[in-house]
């Protein structure tokens, strides 16, 4: 969820003046957050924006996410003090409709013809990266804490970077793929049969690059992210390995197996009652048996599979994020966000969705107050330096002229 990182950037601070007294070198504390929002007070929230989706056709959706953003940006309070969200909704409005848009000019030239695929995805892919930039600098410029604004100085060039890792493979898998359908919509001729197998081995090994180049894109992702962070005097960096992000891909690949082992099971079991004769009532079972197998193995997938790959990377990632005077701990246990997501996906069933803001809420508090910070400095001293500082001119124009929040 987006608003831990909100939350703990918000909390980095400026260091003391230079001139300070030694009285004011304050022994080291620590900075608690805490959530107090509630799922009833949210609900309602929730259920206004949903109606005002519907009935605008979609349109209302920025201005739903920014009454979203107001609402746990309030609710979130650290060292006592909350968030506070500035982000205007008819720029976020702009940027929204740019982003449909572009997807729109790609859904469009896919259902037109393969080869039209390709060069809408080059489009896509050139301004992406510079679009993600703009949404990061407009969500950190329009949150504060305590009266300090934060930022996002990311460099553009360092955007393209930490996405040229998943863009290329990607670039190849969608290339292949217009290759194969331009052959396969040709008159079934041996040179076109011929033609298919170059366009086929572009294609796999797009495939295979990016399976293997995720973990190495995500690493990149998280620093450009943490190092960008920027408030008053504090300037995030954080050390993430590539070997680490592998290794915790591979634990969690790990994890997966387990829901495919039960659905598996369950799988077994239908075709053994499906041997053999049997009346209505064995084939009304087996039915019954192979829905709750797919279920399941789908339940424990969200359940088991993405709170353990969520509560490591928050983990990884904040652990080892530093500033001037912060230090950031994370220890969000994985057994903890497991029951929570487990009990949300049962009770959001069960009520046909209404559970939704209860369990988005309760996820907020638990991966928010998992999160602390070590600091050197006094929060006063922090005050009195909130000019010193200020976000870059070109950075603020852009993502003041997108308005785009894309929820990163």
């Amino acid at each position: 969820m987006q608003d831990i990182d909100d939350a703990t950037t918000a909390a980095a601070q400026p260091p003391p003046p230079a001139a300070a007294s030694p009285s004011a070198a304050a022994a080291p504390r620590v900075l608690c957050i805490r959530f107090t929002g509630s799922g009833s007070e949210y609900f309602r929230i929730w259920a206004v924006n949903l109606l005002l989706i519907l009935v605008t056709l979609g349109l209302y959706l920025p201005f739903a996410k920014a009454r979203r953003i107001r609402y746990f940006y309030a609710n979130t309070r650290v060292d006592g003090q909350a968030l506070s969200f500035h982000g205007d909704a008819w720029k976020m409005f702009r940027g929204f409709i740019l982003l449909v848009v572009l997807m729109a000019v790609y859904s469009g030239a896919g259902h037109l013809s393969p080869a039209a695929a390709f060069p809408a995805f080059l489009l896509l892919c050139a301004v992406w990266p510079a679009l993600w930039r703009a949404s990061l600098q407009f969500r950190l410029a329009n949150t504060s804490w305590r009266g300090l604004r934060m930022r996002f100085d990311g460099s553009l060039a360092g955007a393209y970077l930490a996405c040229a890792p998943s863009y290329l493979p990607a670039i190849a898998l969608v290339g292949g793929a217009a290759l194969i359908g331009q052959g396969s919509a040709a008159a079934g001729s041996a040179e076109a049969a011929a033609g298919l197998t170059p366009a086929m081995a572009v294609y796999t090994v797009g495939a295979l690059c990016l399976v293997l180049f995720t973990p190495w894109s995500l690493t990149l992702f998280k620093r450009y992210q943490h190092d960008g962070y920027r408030i008053a005097g504090q300037h995030g960096r954080v050390k993430l390995s590539v070997a680490k992000i592998y290794l915790l891909s591979l634990k969690t690949l790990g994890v997966a197996v387990l829901p495919m082992i039960v659905a598996g099971l369950l799988v077994a079991m239908v075709v053994a009652l499906t041997r053999g004769e049997g009346g209505p009532e064995r084939a009304l079972l087996s039915n019954v048996l192979l829905g709750v197998g797919v279920g399941l193995g789908y339940l424990l997938m969200f359940a088991v599979v993405l709170p353990y790959g969520a509560a490591r990377m928050q983990n990884l990632a904040w652990n080892g994020t530093r500033s001037e005077a912060l230090a950031f701990i994370s220890r969000l246990r994985f057994r903890d966000l497991f029951t929570l997501t487990l009990k949300n996906w049962l009770l959001t069933a069960l009520t046909l969705g209404l559970y939704r803001p209860f369990a988005a809420v309760a996820t907020a508090r638990l991966r928010l107050e998992a999160v602390s910070i070590g600091c050197d400095d006094d929060p006063a001293d922090w005050v009195a330096a909130a000019g010193a500082g200020h976000a870059d001119a070109t950075g603020d124009i852009a993502g003041d002229f997108f308005g785009i929040d894309m929820g990163l």
